[in-house]
């Protein structure tokens, strides 16, 4: 089996999707995508498969080398998600060629069941509380809100509060059945995380997402010693 062409489309407003096909018949499916480029990444894609047309689709391992080392240059998350994925998409078409799905050639299943969490507005507020209390109805267990705009490295204690006031109002309105996740998106400089997560303590967060910038991951500790909420991170690392 052969790698005959890739093909990506761009999907309004932020998606690209690639389509691997093959001289047997079977297509392979990935997402290589950067927010707000995707036209970038579908571009890097459309380079790469110069180097991967003609060549066995099953020869994974020897393709992610060759794509993410073979060259200059490397890493960076406009490679790295093109890289990406065509990986996914060879995975796909390896899984569908033997009859698997792809999860058994990954070394099997693991869990039966997986929690999930779904999505609610925050950071141009509107009622978080309502939304959050829509998302319950649903049959979710837990919620994940944007904790606020944009901010100053150290904002005024309108701004400061009022991102607590929108987690206990979401709080207040799901009860203590129910979690709540807050994302900030880099946008909390140190001094402005160690004001803020003391007050979203007593809302016992799930977890407080990306409190600063991947260019000072270096001094994510702080924060760490700083509260008792547990923080994710690294979304933007490669």
């Amino acid at each position: 089996m052969k790698i005959t062409a890739l093909t990506t489309y761009l999907v309004a407003p932020r998606w690209c999707f690639l389509r691997i096909d093959t001289d047997e018949g079977i297509t392979g499916w990935g997402e290589p995508v950067v927010e707000g480029r995707a036209q970038t990444v579908a571009a890097a894609v459309a380079e790469l498969a110069d180097y991967l047309v003609g060549k066995d689709p099953m020869s994974i391992e020897a393709h992610w080398q060759a794509l993410t080392k073979g060259g200059f240059y490397r890493g960076g998350p406009i490679l790295s998600s093109a890289v990406a994925g065509i990986d996914q998409a060879l995975w796909d078409i390896t899984g569908k060629a033997l009859g698997v799905p792809v999860w058994q050639l990954l070394g099997g299943a693991v869990r039966e069941r997986i929690r999930v969490y779904s999505w609610i507005g925050g950071d141009r507020p509107d009622d978080v509380a309502a939304a959050a209390l829509e998302r319950k109805s649903q049959g979710f267990t837990a919620i994940k809100m944007n904790a606020s705009a944009e901010l100053d490295p150290i904002d005024t204690p309108r701004a400061t509060t009022a991102i607590a006031d929108r987690v206990a109002a979401v709080r207040t309105a799901v009860g203590d059945e129910f979690d709540i996740a807050v994302d900030f998106h880099g946008r909390l400089s140190v001094a402005m995380a160690r004001r803020v997560l003391p007050l979203l303590e007593p809302h016992l967060p799930l977890f407080v997402e990306e409190p600063l910038v991947p260019e000072v991951s270096d001094r994510i500790g702080e924060i760490t010693s700083a509260t008792a909420i547990p923080i994710a991170t690294s979304e933007r690392l490669y």
